[in-house]
Parts: C-alpha cells; structure tokens; sequence
C-alpha cells in the first residue's frame, strides 16, 4: 500500500504541476500581457502566493471535493474501487491540462475533475452514479460566466475610458477617481480573500470576550487598505507630475503615469487573484489523494469532513509553483498577448470583471471557471476598443477546448478504469 500511496502522491503532483501551467498561467496572462509584471516577476509573485494560499487555506475546498466528488454511500462496499476511481480520475485530468497547456489553451481544471469522474462513475456504477444536476449547472456556467465577464468588464471599461482615458487632462480626472478605484478593487477582492485570511484574528476577538459580526474585522481592514491605497496613489501620481513624467521614459514600458498607475493597481489585483486561486483550486490536484490516505488509514469511504494532512497540501502547493515556473509561458502569452493587446487600465478591468463574477456565480450557486471568467473579459474590453482588434482564431481554439474538456477527460477516466477493472479485479 506503501508503493500505491507513494504513486499516487507523485500522480497528484503532476495533476498539480499541470493546474500551475495552465490555470495559473492563465490569471497572470493579464499582467503580463499589460506589461504590469515581467514574466519573471509574475513567476515569483504567483509562486509565492499560490503556495500560500493552497498550504494556509487549501484545506476547506479539498475536504468537499474529496467527500463529495463522486457519491461516496455507492462505494462504502467497495472502497478498493472508488482508490482506482479517484487514481484514474487523476490520471485523465493530468494527461488534459497537459494536452491544453502544451497547445497555449487555457482550460477549466475543475471541469476536467468533473468530468474525469462522471467517466469513471459511469463505468463503475452505472449511467445513475453520474450527478446529471451538477453536469447540468456547469453547462449553464460554461455559457453564462465568459458573458458576465465580458458584459462586466466592458462596463468598468467603457467607464473608465470615457471618465479618464479620452479626457484631454487625465492625471486630474484620475486623481478624482482613484478612491473610487481604490474602493472598488479591495471591496470586489476583499471579499474573495479577507474573509479567510482574517478568520484567526476574528477568532481570537471572540475569544477575548467580544462578541463581534464575523465580517466587522474583514470590513475595517479593508477600509483601511482602502483609504491607504488611495492616499499612497495620490501621493505616486503628484509625484509623477511634479517630475514632469508624462511621456514614456526608457526604463518604464507605460506610455504615461495614467497607466503606470494602473499597473500598480492590476498588479495589487494579480497577487489577490493568485491567492484566493491557489487556496481554490488546488483541492482539484489533491482531493483524490486525501481521500485515497483516508481510506488507507481507516479502510472506509470518506462520506463527511475530513483533516487534510499538511504534506498534501504543501505537495499541491509545490506542484502547482513548479508547473507555473517550467510550462506556464505558453497560456500566459495566449491570454496576455493573442486575444487582444493590453496596456494596464484593460487588464485592471478583466481582472476585475474576473473576480466580480466569479463572486456573482458563488452567490447564484454555480461552478466557476477562472479561465472562462478572464477569457470572456478580456473579450468585452476587445468589444468596447475595436472589435477587429480581436483575434477570432485563438477565440476558435479556446472555445473547442472548453467545449471538449468533460467528453474528453469523461472519456479517458472511463477507459482507464475499464482497463484497470479487467486487470485488478
């Protein structure tokens, strides 16, 4: 069982060195793209905060995905085969983001996840094990999220462009709006990631005797960060017109400090999609590992909450880092350079739309892609710019590749486990 673990471990590994290509790679297409980052920064920065996020608060979404990713009461009998299940679902989910990323397409991995085990359920149970409601509202997901993005960011945009950026003098109309701006970007994301990232202190509060709402502390930190925000990028934007810094200078890649200003905002909102990103999707890589450890250790099915074990996730973490650091160039130039071409202000506005409606979706109940989310917003500033400005043939491949991603990984998951049926049992 040793030798099986071990395996296993090393197949979540490259399930999570491929979600770092691909998935990561992805949400720092933007940044890279709007030349906010170098790639070597976006590297550095998404490392570390990926790893952190995935090792501090990758917990919560691995132990649902691990108890509630195919219906465990179906397997108590037979827990031997829901470890080959969760085995080849890793498989068919690898072996796709591989194909994807090699090939610059950025897919959704939790799609693959989903589909990979509808194949394996099918086989093993029966076309009944499959939850066709879930199949159902990811479909709906699939249509609807690139079309709130695009309608969001082409909204922020359209603003933006009209208030700031065709205006004849506008560091002064920027000025004006950089509270608003700054409010906007730490209240969309802050509510993503402040809520986990403030849980200890909230605790600690409430155990010192003070009976506080759990989102008071998440609220004043982010009106702090808020008003921080906007004094420091004032202080940046006089400082540029002082120095008389309107045109673009050798050392900087903006054209002037309207978009240099923004650059430091989309990166602020890169490190927050980062974050909130690795402690998300890394269940993807590693929910099959936890709930193959569980079994071996208590020799049933997981059916309610489990503890992940801290090497899991250090493990997801490392892998999705590694994956990000070797293979994620590709997706990145996809998103950041083969759509349309970015300055700052358009990526700041796709990253937001990004997080706003994956914000929107969890409200609503459904299954979210950071991919579908980023592409669709990117797709809506294209819309407010220039339609010919976008490139219709990368849109073709991306499409196809959404559309392929649960037959595909369905299919592969349901071989595998045909093959590994005849040969173990």
């Amino acid at each position: 069982m040793l030798i099986t673990l071990v395996a296993v471990a090393l197949l979540a590994f490259y399930v999570a060195w491929n979600l770092g290509a691909n998935d990561v790679a992805n949400a720092m297409g933007t940044s890279v793209g709007s030349k906010a980052v170098t790639l070597k920064q976006a590297l550095i920065i998404a490392g570390v905060l990926e790893f952190t996020g995935a090792v501090l608060f990758g917990h919560e979404v691995t132990e649902t995905l691990a108890t509630k990713i195919a219906n465990p009461a179906l397997f108590a009998a037979t827990p031997q085969i829901f470890v080959v299940g969760m085995v080849t679902v890793l498989i068919s989910c690898g072996v796709w983001l591989q194909i994807a990323t090699s090939r610059g397409l950025p897919v959704s991995s939790s799609h693959a996840v989903v589909g990979a085990i509808a194949g394996f359920s099918w086989v093993a149970l029966g076309v009944d094990a499959i939850d066709w409601s879930s199949i159902k509202l990811i479909t709906i997901g699939w249509i609807l999220t690139p079309l709130i993005s695009g309608a969001i960011a082409a909204l922020f945009y359209s603003q933006i462009k009209h208030w700031i950026l065709d205006q004849p003098n506008q560091v002064v109309q920027l000025q004006e709006w950089i509270p608003w701006l700054s409010t906007l970007l730490l209240g969309v994301f802050g509510v993503i990631v402040l809520p986990s990232l403030t849980q200890p202190l909230t605790n600690f509060v409430i155990e010192l005797g003070f009976n506080i709402p759990a989102y008071d502390i998440p609220l004043l930190i982010g009106a702090v960060a808020a008003v921080g925000l906007t004094i420091i990028s004032w202080r940046q934007l006089g400082h540029s017109r002082d120095e008389g810094e309107l045109l673009p200078t050798p050392h900087s890649p903006f054209p002037n400090p309207v978009e240099r200003l923004f650059g430091r905002f989309q990166l602020l909102s890169a490190c927050f999609v980062a974050f909130a990103h690795g402690s998300n999707d890394v269940g993807n890589a590693i929910a099959p590992l936890a709930a193959i450890v569980y079994i071996n250790r208590t020799g049933s099915v997981p059916t309610d909450g489990i503890t992940i074990p801290i090497w899991i996730l250090i493990l997801g973490g490392a892998g999705i880092v590694g994956g990000l650091a070797v293979w994620g160039k590709k997706v990145i130039a996809t998103i950041g350079e083969n759509i349309i071409t970015l300055q700052p202000s358009s990526g700041f506005c796709a990253e937001l739309a990004t997080a706003t409606t994956i914000l929107i979706a969890s409200r609503l109940g459904l299954p979210v892609s950071t991919s579908h989310a980023l592409v669709g917003g990117v797709v809506g500033i294209g819309l407010v710019q220039n339609i010919n400005s976008i490139k219709f043939k990368t849109l073709q491949g991306i499409a196809a590749a959404w559309l392929i991603t649960i037959p595909v990984s369905a299919i592969l998951s349901a071989a595998l486990f045909s093959i590994a049926r005849i040969l173990f049992f």
